[in-house]
């Protein structure tokens, strides 16, 4: 990645830099997202915890339930209130931060449009795009350097816990 990519929350007080590109990218229209959002979708972009590096303050965690259960913990600006990244599952070594948090949003755009079965009627997915009922197969939908940086990550992270 040749230039910083960086973004905060509303009110400034936390900022955060990319150190590389996100491996994917979910236009999220689910349930959970829009009410937790107060909006139609959502976009995230999938990268490495270790990938989200904090420049200025300090995010905290708002442990939320989910339809499927799993714990998704959102990283949120205290002060605004601002989501920026979340872990859905609880695993710590991957980060689904909010691109339209970034300085530059629409550096990214979604590789995918994720559980368009509640996806809002008057919105309109782009000619061509890749669109989803629910979620997806990783193995089939993913590039093979992302999938790479995926496995290499889990790898590192199933490490790290017996040690």
């Amino acid at each position: 990645m040749s230039e910083a990519i960086e973004g905060g929350c509303f009110c400034g007080r936390i900022r955060y830099r990319l150190k590389a590109r996100p491996m994917f990218v979910h236009c999220c229209h689910c349930r959970d997202c829009q009410r937790q959002l107060g909006s139609a979708f959502v976009i995230n972009g999938i990268v490495e915890a270790e990938n989200v590096d904090i420049l200025q303050g300090a995010p905290v965690m708002l442990s939320l339930s989910t339809d499927s259960g799993r714990p998704h913990d959102v990283y949120r600006c205290a002060d605004c209130q601002s989501a920026l990244w979340s872990d859905y599952g609880r695993r710590k070594w991957l980060s689904f931060v909010r691109l339209a948090t970034l300085d530059r949003p629409s550096t990214f755009s979604p590789d995918v449009h994720i559980y368009a079965r509640s996806k809002l009627d008057w919105v309109p997915l782009p000619a061509g795009a890749r669109v989803f009922q629910e979620y997806y197969d990783v193995q089939a939908e993913w590039p093979k350097e992302s999938l790479e940086r995926l496995n290499e990550a889990r790898a590192r992270a199933k490490g790290s816990e017996r040690t």
